[in-house]
């Protein structure tokens, strides 16, 4: 799970970053004025951004992967405890 979110973060603004380079073609000229006296702003607001957006992926990844799980694996461990559960089902499709 922390691959796929760092997989996504990275695609997401990386995808942002090639827009922005688009869309602001119009400043090409002043490029290193504005690296010079904002660059450690920028390359900090970027950091900022990749975390919170890391962050939110991952909270979002495990809400929808492991929201109930906990509850999930109680109930199929109660199922195979009891006689008459989930394993004699199995065992008599396995035997058939």
């Amino acid at each position: 799970m922390f691959k796929d979110a760092l997989f996504i973060a990275t695609l997401l603004l990386l995808a942002a970053g090639l827009f922005l380079l688009g869309e602001c073609r119009f400043l090409v000229p002043y490029r290193g004025l504005l690296l010079e006296r904002y660059g450690s702003a920028i390359l900090g607001y970027t950091a900022l951004l990749f975390v919170n957006l890391f962050t939110g992926i991952y909270a979002f990844l495990r809400m929808l992967r492991l929201g109930d799980m906990g509850r999930k694996l109680l109930h199929i461990e109660k199922q195979i405890a009891h006689d008459g559960g989930v394993a004699s089902e199995l065992s008599r499709m396995l035997e058939r």
